[in-house]
């Protein structure tokens, strides 16, 4: 069977982070979405998404499709279920199509001569952005389960203060050394050569994955996910870092989610609370407006390759655009187009050429190429987001 997920109408409910990847390569938990089908499925998976995208993340059809909603979290009872569906079958959880056969994957399909199947157990979907760091705790928990089920955690340096070791694991090559690691909220996660240097405080749940980094003397609240190859320090609350961006220093990071290729200047911060204790609004792409999160707590949404000067400060409830440079010193406003440069005292275009130029500097630091991919892609963005940058 070919496995094919699917974008949804969530996309835009999940901008910035779906201008440049599909849904389910959103991180949550340990894994990204795609990573947790694959490793349900025990198989590779395509991509249904925007034709901008679809150069870097193809689509794979073959005479049997299975498309799966994107936004999904798989468990162990959904999969199950898709994996005996029969043509002409869908999967519902809710009013939300989870997962239906198809012999076309690229005809939109009508689902409504198709023989239901409704899923009633519990199910995680990702709708909106702040659903990435409010669910982390719940998806990494599950990751966890997943990842480390009858497996031993590699040794760790008698050097730590490990309260509720048992639910520590490390993978091999993960090195923390005169660190406390207090397990009791959640399970912490170290993946392969990952590294905790010395002095750091941390409470689960938290998930450090592979080649990522905390320096010295940080304090991080899970549930907080720091993807593959980034690097955090200072103090940090229920956040995600997608993978290959940079909180390096003294600052504070609450309820927030980063992308990747992101860098955070030292000594900035972000509001993750309103003064009023008022519910928080959002920038919503799709609308054009603020929409109500429902949430007391939101901090910062950060798009790819956005940075940061020294001392920013952020507002609560700030979506930030991708391909940002952000250096005046002030507070931005709550919502920063695609490709902007300044901050509190205005803004101007960051032109694609000197955006691109950061990044394949950045980028090679990671050992990754700035390829022609990576550009369309990000070309493609500056002309979607034209319509906000009123500079």
């Amino acid at each position: 069977m070919n496995y094919i997920l699917f974008d949804g109408e969530v996309r835009n409910s999940l901008l910035p982070f779906t201008f440049t990847r599909p849904v389910a390569d959103i991180r949550i938990g340990i894994l990204t979405i795609r990573e947790k089908w694959e490793k349900f499925l025990a198989t590779s998976t395509s991509t249904k998404t925007e034709e901008y995208l679809s150069e870097k993340y193809p689509l794979v059809k073959s005479a049997e499709n299975i498309m799966i909603n994107g936004a999904v979290v798989p468990n162990k009872a959904l999969v199950e279920i898709i994996g005996s569906l029969k043509e002409n079958e869908v999967v519902y959880y809710e009013d939300e199509v989870v997962a239906y056969y198809t012999t076309d994957p690229f005809e939109a399909e009508n689902l409504d001569g198709f023989r239901k199947i409704q899923f009633n157990e519990a199910l995680l979907i990702v709708k909106n952005t702040w659903d990435i760091f409010s669910k982390n705790g719940e998806a990494l928990q599950a990751d966890f389960d997943l990842i480390t089920e009858g497996r031993e955690s590699a040794p760790l340096s008698n050097t730590n203060s490990l309260i509720n070791p048992g639910n520590i694991f490390a993978e091999q090559g993960a090195k923390v050394e005169y660190s406390i690691l207090n397990a009791t909220e959640g399970p912490i996660y170290l993946g392969k050569d990952s590294e905790i240097l010395e002095g750091n405080l941390i409470r689960g749940g938290f998930a450090l994955c592979e080649k990522a980094v905390v320096k010295m003397g940080a304090k991080i609240y899970g549930p907080t996910t720091v993807g593959p190859w980034a690097k955090v320090c200072g103090e940090i609350n229920n956040s995600v870092i997608f993978g290959y961006s940079s909180k390096g220093h003294d600052g504070y990071l609450g309820n927030s989610v980063l992308g990747e290729w992101c860098n955070i200047g030292a000594d900035s911060n972000n509001s993750n609370l309103k003064n009023n204790y008022a519910q928080v609004r959002l920038w919503n792409y799709a609308t054009e407006k603020f929409e109500h999160t429902g949430l007391q707590f939101c901090g910062l949404m950060m798009g790819d390759h956005s940075k940061t000067a020294i001392n920013t400060m952020f507002n609560t409830g700030t979506i930030i655009g991708v391909n940002c440079n952000i250096y005046v010193p002030g507070f931005p406003r709550n919502f920063v187009p695609s490709f902007s440069w300044g901050g509190a005292s205005g803004f101007s275009t960051y032109l694609p050429r000197k955006a691109f130029e950061a990044a394949k500097v950045m980028m090679a630091r990671r050992h990754v190429d700035f390829d022609q991919k990576e550009a369309d892609i990000l070309n493609h963005v500056f002309e979607l987001t034209k319509k906000w940058r009123n500079y």
